[in-house]
């Protein structure tokens, strides 16, 4: 679940970050962990938001010292890493590939779905962050790059894909989040249907006129997903049959 360039957060060193010891370098031994502080900051956020996610929130809720953070994870920039990484632990062990990179593909895109449903925090949290590649995600990194073997991408192609796919889910599911809130405002609804009828019948958006005019399609979350990923998915299958996309 890694967009950007795979560059650290905040100046942290990813190899001191993800392949050092996790203690502290001084002081006693404290009564938590590294494991402990990322599970807290992840709860926190599943419960409030990734707004409620502060250095003292996430120490009180360790009964640490503030401070003490601080040797774990030196801003949150890290600790939104250490997050993103511990949540993506939850997609291991991913299903066995079945030699057909589409099908592989969208069942990639749906565990991704899934896990962002059940941390809703995580979209937001993948945009306009430079991110490091924790040992989680380096294994789903990898599974997924197995999946997209059978295809004619070359590597960096199919770091693309990845990525491509990973910012198609995160912008959908932002949106299924947003309009699950904004469900609790019929009033809202009914008056953007008003304005988009009034918009298509000044004669000024013909093409808009005419696709709101077409059949409606199935409009609950999970068939909106389904179809556009299978959009997404047979754009892909174009480029990857005659080399184009990794161009």
């Amino acid at each position: 679940m890694v967009r950007g360039d795979g560059s650290g957060a905040g100046g942290v060193d990813p190899q001191q970050l993800w392949q050092s010891p996790q203690q502290p370098r001084k002081g006693r031994k404290p009564a938590f962990s590294r494991a402990a502080i990322t599970a807290a900051a992840v709860a926190l956020a599943d419960a409030e938001g990734i707004d409620a996610v502060t250095m003292r929130r996430v120490a009180s809720q360790v009964g640490a010292g503030v401070m003490s953070l601080y040797s774990y994870a030196p801003d949150k920039e890290t600790l939104l890493l250490l997050m993103v990484d511990h949540v993506n632990g939850e997609l291991s062990p991913p299903a066995p590939l079945t030699g057909d990179w589409r099908a592989d593909l969208k069942a990639i895109a749906h565990a991704q779905r899934a896990l962002m449903l059940r941390h809703p925090w995580l979209p937001a949290a993948l945009f306009n962050r430079r991110w490091s590649f924790g040992p989680h995600t380096l294994d789903f990194v990898e599974y997924a790059l197995a999946a997209l073997r059978p295809t004619a991408l070359d590597g960096g192609a199919k770091l693309e894909v990845f990525s491509l796919i990973t910012g198609f889910v995160a912008g959908l599911v932002a949106d299924e989040i947003a309009q699950a809130a904004l469900a609790d405002s019929p009033d809202r609804a009914a008056a953007d249907a008003r304005y988009l009828a009034a918009v298509a019948a000044d004669g000024h958006h013909p093409e808009l006129a005419e696709a709101l005019s077409a059949p409606a399609r199935p409009l609950s979350p999970d068939a909106t997903f389904a179809r556009l990923l299978d959009r997404m998915v047979d754009g892909l299958d174009a480029g990857s049959q005659d080399g184009t996309a990794g161009r």
